[in-house]
């Protein structure tokens, strides 16, 4: 008697274990993500991956494309996702390739991403300069003069990127363009160039963004200062107060990071559209692995340590974003 009641239990509890094994909603389905060249937006990527793969998607190796041709690449169903859909900065990109009807891009995944325009603190306090639109002082202008023409060099965007428009579309409606010039190319390697001028003890004056390395190692507040504006000036028409709550205008609004997708992709898939629209990376822990980056540790192999030590270390938040994903899956 004693026997049959353990085998009893022992049945029971594997029908039970049985009843409540998770099939993973993403078997058999493949998955491309894609970004930008820019390789500091893997490790965003990765974590991404790393969920999908956790829900059982076959996810393929990111490609690199840039923005333009991302979009495109999602909104006809030859990508998947991008996880850096910049908003406001993507607008015209993101609008160009279908907008809502070519995209699933709900969720906030980096929030109050800062951009603009920084110099020296040194050449600021020095003579007090607390606003681009003093750089239209012949005087002022000549101080970040690099190659001898009068002019500022501002450390600008890639052709092509996003920010591009806006600083072109800056310099024009603030009527710089005679006493600025918009220095483009490889941002990386002419935001080498302005460090090393910058401890040089020579005056700087350039454009970025977080989350990136830049802030880290030229420091708001202690290396540099941001500039403001004398008012909002957005390209294409479009209507976006830039002022900040505290009064301050650095020229753009702070900004979001989204992951865009396919949408038909994500309506077929609910479980990985509830997990885009839940996930989030505090900014400072993007920063933190770009600088680890521009110190050295940029090889793949370093990219996914660095993504897999920071899904260690929040384990708890990332295992609740694959119970409330598969939940979803379960109940459509």
């Amino acid at each position: 008697m004693r026997k049959i009641v353990i085998w009893t239990i022992t049945l029971s509890s594997l029908i039970s274990f049985q009843s409540f094994a998770v099939k993973l909603p993403g078997k058999g389905i493949s998955v491309q993500p894609i970004q930008s060249t820019i390789t500091e937006e893997t490790f965003q990527t990765l974590i991404v991956n790393r969920a999908l793969e956790k829900l059982g998607y076959d996810v393929k190796p990111i490609k690199e494309v840039d923005y333009n041709v991302a979009y495109s690449s999602i909104a006809s169903g030859d990508a998947t996702f991008m996880a850096v859909s910049w908003e406001p900065l993507h607008n015209n990109q993101y609008q160009a390739a279908g907008g809502d009807a070519k995209f699933y891009r709900v969720g906030n995944y980096v929030e109050n991403a800062a951009q603009g325009y920084l110099i020296d603190k040194k050449t600021a306090e020095k003579y007090h300069i607390t606003n681009i639109v003093q750089l239209k002082d012949p005087k002022i202008a000549k101080l970040f003069d690099i190659n001898g023409n009068g002019k500022a060099d501002l450390t600008g965007c890639n052709p092509g990127w996003g920010c591009e428009a806006a600083i072109n579309h800056h310099l024009k409606a603030y009527d710089l363009n005679n006493s600025v010039e918009h220095n483009q190319g490889n941002y990386a390697a002419m935001m080498a160039d302005t460090i090393t001028r910058y401890k040089e003890g020579k005056s700087i004056l350039y454009y970025t963004w977080t989350p990136y390395w830049i802030s880290d190692v030229l420091k708001p507040g202690r290396d540099v200062v941001w500039l403001q504006v004398p008012f909002s000036a957005m390209p294409d028409g479009e209507k976006t107060d830039t002022k900040l709550p505290n009064g301050a205008n650095y020229g753009f609004p702070p900004s979001i990071m989204h992951i865009a997708a396919n949408r038909k992709w994500a309506e077929d898939n609910p479980a990985a559209a509830k997990l885009f629209s839940i996930m989030k990376i505090p900014l400072a822990d993007i920063n933190a692995q770009n600088l680890r980056m521009h110190n050295g540790e940029a090889s793949q192999a370093d990219i996914e340590r660095h993504a897999n030590n920071w899904l260690k270390a929040h384990q708890k938040l990332f295992d609740n974003w694959i119970e409330t994903a598969i939940k979803t899956e379960k109940t459509n």
